[in-house]
């Protein structure tokens, strides 16, 4: 039977607006968070626990992922949603919120239902803004709010400008928010990495700034014209719209993809993977403008947006593939180590900016409460942002074929966390943790 837990002076980040202490804490066997500070190691010594120096490691609320793509839940060979939840809960993400982009697509109330995941893990759904994501006829907005959507979005390009007034002029979305992506897919010319020297270079077919700049500018005029309503930028990817952004005195909520903060054209190589991506991977001022502003506060929150690919999809020639990463999916977590290491280690932000682009950032977007700890609960996780490991598919917890940076060594690892269905202690026990 598993023991409990004793964490002795582990870096606790409790939620937004605490700053990060150094305490003692106190897990279940059941994995439920019971105490931290005070009382914490009166507990742990009445109960005859060995303490586990935990100093270095953090211990914090689950992250949220505002937006991932799963097309086929049941029976689907890139994903499932088991699979999605074991990857998920893994790399500490306790909320997962889906795209209506699928197959078939979900638009519809009955589309909507019967689709959860078992406590404490959260999966929250987006509803569709137009019929089958088609982008010709609305969708039944008030029907899928109804029926739980947490919001509603388009697909990956801006939808027509007459549809999305159309739209917002009738307003049943309320105060919910509008998930919309400023990229035209007719402006990309068939490119499908950002436009800049490092791209020709490579030889690669660009897809210029403008096939971003200009949707954008049509939505900024929208936003201003329709100030009730909560539209929100999804994965920006370029220096020149963070810009535009910037000039504004109240600009959009906007949310970027964990790996355009890591990757660009000129430090990716060749045969790896994460080249075709919807938007364009960017050039190094691309990444670089991200980056700042994401420390800034500009970006609100970073997606996963993880869109897995089967193995036989994977095998096409880039140019014939469809365009997507997995980023759920490492035994240990991917995006939170290798931001770790890129935004704090690197760039010096705070815990708290680290968890408002990861956690209550994302909370904020889907109109849910910021996570944060709770004595009885099973939503935190444990992270060691030092320990070393390596990146190989018997670690990954996920079907999909196209998981990045496989056969690296990683820094920085989740110990543990209280999302997993089948908590026994065993992966947290004392002698299984590292340090």
């Amino acid at each position: 039977m598993a023991t409990p837990l004793w964490l002795r002076r582990v870096q606790v980040l409790a939620g937004p607006g605490e700053p990060p202490r150094h305490q003692d804490a106190l897990i279940d066997a059941r994995g439920r968070l019971q105490v931290w500070g005070e009382g914490a190691a009166r507990q742990g010594e009445e109960l005859g626990l060995d303490p586990v120096p935990a100093e270095g490691w953090l211990l914090a609320p689950v992250l949220v992922d505002p937006h991932s793509v799963l097309e086929q839940p049941w029976d689907g060979v890139a994903e499932t949603l088991d699979s999605l939840a074991r990857s998920a809960a893994a790399g500490g993400y306790g909320t997962v919120a889906l795209l209506p982009w699928a197959r078939p697509w979900r638009d519809r109330p009955e589309r909507l239902r019967g689709m959860a995941w078992p406590d404490p893990l959260q999966l929250v759904l987006w509803g569709s803004f137009s019929a089958e994501g088609g982008d010709a006829e609305l969708a039944p907005h008030r029907d899928q709010l109804l029926a739980g959507a947490i919001g509603l979005s388009a697909g990956d390009q801006i939808p027509p400008l007459p549809l999305l007034e159309r739209g917002l002029l009738l307003g049943e979305m309320g105060l919910r928010p509008v998930l919309v992506s400023p990229r035209s897919a007719g402006l990309c010319a068939g490119g499908f990495v950002r436009e800049a020297v490092e791209t020709l270079r490579a030889g690669w077919p660009p897809d210029p700034v403008l096939s971003e700049t200009l949707p954008l500018q049509s939505l900024l005029a929208v936003a201003a014209a329709r100030p009730a309503a909560r539209l929100v930028l999804m994965n920006l990817s370029t220096a020149a719209a963070l810009e535009r952004l910037r000039a504004l005195e109240s600009p959009l909520p906007c949310t970027v993809s964990w790996w355009h903060l890591l990757a660009d054209s000129g430090s990716l190589e060749p045969a790896r993977v994460g080249w075709r991506l919807v938007p364009s991977l960017g050039a190094p001022r691309d990444r670089e403008a991200l980056l700042s502003a994401a420390v800034e506060g500009l970006i609100s929150a970073v997606a996963v947006h993880h869109l897995p690919l089967d193995a036989e999809e994977q095998l096409l020639p880039l140019d014939q593939r469809r365009p997507g990463l997995a980023g759920h999916g490492a035994r240990h977590g991917l995006v939170l180590p290798l931001l770790w290491r890129e935004l704090v280690d690197r760039r010096g932000c705070s815990l708290q900016q680290l968890w408002q682009l990861l956690s209550w950032g994302g909370s904020r977007l889907l109109g849910l409460p910021p996570e944060r700890l709770q004595a009885g609960s099973r939503r935190w996780l444990l992270f060691d942002p030092r320990a070393p490991w390596t990146w190989t598919r018997a670690e990954s917890l996920s079907l999909a074929a196209n998981q990045p940076l496989l056969g690296e060594r990683i820094s920085g690892r989740v110990l543990a966390s209280g999302l997993s269905a089948a908590w026994d202690g065993e992966s947290a026990a004392p002698g299984s943790l590292p340090g």
